[in-house]
């Protein structure tokens, strides 16, 4: 299909041939913000490279935030978290600044790991998915997901003689994190498949963990030598954040209750 060239289009014709064009051209932010943007640039007696500029420049914006709308979908992350929502002020035992630094996602690009070690309420998981989130605006593959789900994803990978294409699937990514390593035990057959996952991706692409245990996850993997190997690739070269052993989470929640019940007595 050709458009015939015309000078001196009506406004009319020529909003309708703008948003043909658009259709055909597949420029949805264009079409839809045509109409405002050549009254603003009429307004404002915008020169016309300046209002192809502010053209271009919306489709070119809206199409990163979709690309990043479906990184972040792509993560399958559980929950929605931001740093912006995470109270600093709450876990003194974690630095804004080391935070902020990892934003950055250098670390990402570098190929390094991340972990994040703490108790339960200390935030290291909504540290995780936010860093991930951060990971995944800046263009990276990001996937989250369950220790216990992984290795059991692993396992029947492995039944079904799919195991070579799943773990080849997790190495491609550039950021994997996993969440709540360390709460069960692995058998040895699991802790193994968990390892190949670690050594593929080992100093091509990064790996982030939370865990509520410290490196001695003995209770986790079972053979020691294997733990030590699981260390050693999560560790070398990383960060390690330590979010502390008292739970702000519930600190807030009573901190809550005590407020409603010094309401409720000053009310009576």
């Amino acid at each position: 299909m050709t458009f015939k060239r015309h000078r001196g289009l009506t406004e009319q014709a020529a909003d309708a041939a703008v948003d043909q064009a658009c259709r055909m051209l597949r420029l949805p932010t264009i079409r839809a913000q045509f109409p405002e943007l050549a009254e603003a640039a009429a307004r404002d007696q915008m020169s016309y490279r300046g209002f192809l500029a502010e053209l271009l420049m919306a489709e070119c914006d809206d199409r990163a935030r979709r690309r990043s709308e479906r990184r972040i979908k792509a993560a399958a992350f559980p929950r929605e978290k931001s740093l912006r929502a995470f109270d600093f002020e709450a876990n003194p035992n974690i630095d804004p600044a080391v935070i902020h630094t990892l934003a950055t996602c250098e670390w990402v690009k570098k190929s390094l790991p991340l972990c994040l070690i703490g108790d339960s309420g200390t935030g290291k998981s909504h540290l995780l998915i936010a860093l991930g989130t951060e990971a995944a605006m800046a263009g990276f593959r990001v996937r989250y997901t369950l220790a216990t789900k992984l290795v059991n994803e692993l396992v029947e990978a492995a039944d079904e003689k799919q195991l070579t294409k799943t773990i080849a699937r997790y190495g491609r990514v550039d950021l994997l994190c996993i969440d709540e390593l360390g709460y069960m035990e692995l058998d040895r057959r699991g802790a193994e498949l968990l390892f190949q996952v670690l050594t593929e991706r080992e100093e091509k692409n990064s790996v982030a963990i939370a865990s509520n245990e410290s490196f001695g996850w003995t209770k986790t993997f079972t053979d020691p030598r294997l733990c030590a190997a699981i260390v050693d690739r999560l560790t070398f070269g990383g960060n390690i954040i330590e979010t502390g052993t008292e739970s702000f989470r519930l600190a807030s929640t009573r901190a809550r209750a005590a407020a409603q019940d010094t309401a409720s007595q000053l009310g009576s």
